[in-house]
């Protein structure tokens, strides 16, 4: 989207037309993220702090981190995440529909950006804490699928695959909680 961006950018310039710099939208985009990451760890110091003081949420951490696999799957089949991810992935078609002129345009855009993507991936992000903020192989995973949701152009299908699959491994770890692994995790 980034790459879009700029080229639509100095395709403007060629015709006269105001220069933005691609930094004010990219700069947006990853003040979405930002401040998504602020608040998740704020969320996740937070949920420490309560399992310190609450022994049965340590007790039945996997059972809750299963349950988080169970919703993330089910965000997969939201109208929501549908949106989101379609807005998401048509990187030139949503760009040149919503199309802002300026600096605040672009920041205006940036921001549309950022939360398009953030609506689509958010819960995928918040999956590190039950499998392991330090898990790399949950990280690849993830990153894995969050890129093969954005690229492919069946995103629709695999978001479903992907449902399906975390709403079944979440139902094992609530019924086996050993099959969430322990090691490197967040909660």
């Amino acid at each position: 989207m980034n790459l879009t961006f700029a080229r639509v950018q100095r395709e403007r310039g060629s015709f006269g037309l105001a220069f933005v710099p691609a930094w004010i939208f990219v700069g947006a985009y990853l003040l979405i993220w930002t401040l998504f990451g602020v608040l998740a760890y704020f969320g996740a110091n937070a949920a420490s702090e309560l399992a310190r003081t609450v022994p049965w949420l340590l007790m039945n951490a996997p059972r809750i981190g299963g349950g988080i696999l169970v919703l993330a799957g089910i965000y997969q089949f939201t109208p929501l995440k549908r949106v989101c991810l379609a807005k998401c992935c048509m990187c030139q078609q949503s760009l040149l529909e919503g199309w802002r002129d300026g600096r605040l345009g672009a920041f205006r855009m940036g921001l549309s950006h950022g939360l398009s993507c953030l609506g689509a991936n958010w819960l995928l992000c918040v999956l590190l804490f039950p499998v392991g903020l330090m898990n790399i192989a949950a990280m690849a995973v993830l990153t894995a699928l969050i890129f093969v949701e954005k690229v492919f152009p069946q995103a629709e299908r695999i978001a479903w695959i992907a449902g399906l699959a975390l709403t079944l491994y979440g139902t094992l770890v609530i019924v086996v909680p050993a099959a969430l692994p322990t090691w490197g995790t967040g909660m």
